[in-house]
């Protein structure tokens, strides 16, 4: 290596702030998502798969624990600024598909960002991801359940 070539980190002040900067981007292209799947599938579909995404989110996040953990020791607000972005993405797809009649009315972005924070928060067990993706589907048919369209 030559003496010109530099880390990356050192274009950022901290390393942490190199974390921080990626896990930005991943949540920027998380929250891009809703409205591109809107524009691929209807609303329902758009939720099932926009749900999944986060379960493989948070496997990706898994790997980048130890670093995030960096993170959460900082006065950083990057983790209240995603949770809210993320929730709104939910409420995003949840009205568009309360609106097709495909979804039942009264969950807010929220409330389901804490019920797959929960699914994921078992990622420390052989297996889990798989059993995420079992749990979200279970989850989805009960978003369903009561929707006005049930054709």
């Amino acid at each position: 290596m030559d003496g010109s070539a530099q880390p990356i980190y050192r274009h950022f002040e901290t390393p942490e702030a190199l974390v921080e900067e990626v896990y930005r981007q991943e949540v920027d292209e998380l929250c891009a998502a809703p409205a591109e799947l809107l524009d691929l599938h209807a609303p329902d579909e758009a939720l099932r798969q926009f749900l999944l995404l986060l379960v493989e989110h948070a496997a990706a996040g898994k790997g980048m624990a130890v670093a995030l953990e960096s993170i959460v020791a900082t006065d950083s607000p990057i983790f209240d600024d995603a949770r809210t972005r993320m929730a709104q993405a939910l409420q995003q797809l949840l009205e568009a598909g309360t609106a097709a009649g495909a979804i039942r009315g009264g969950v807010s972005g929220r409330t389901l960002l804490r019920a797959l924070g929960g699914i994921c928060g078992m990622h420390t067990t052989e297996g889990w991801q798989d059993e995420a993706v079992q749990i979200t589907a279970i989850l989805f048919d009960g978003l369903r359940f009561g929707a006005q369209n049930t054709g």
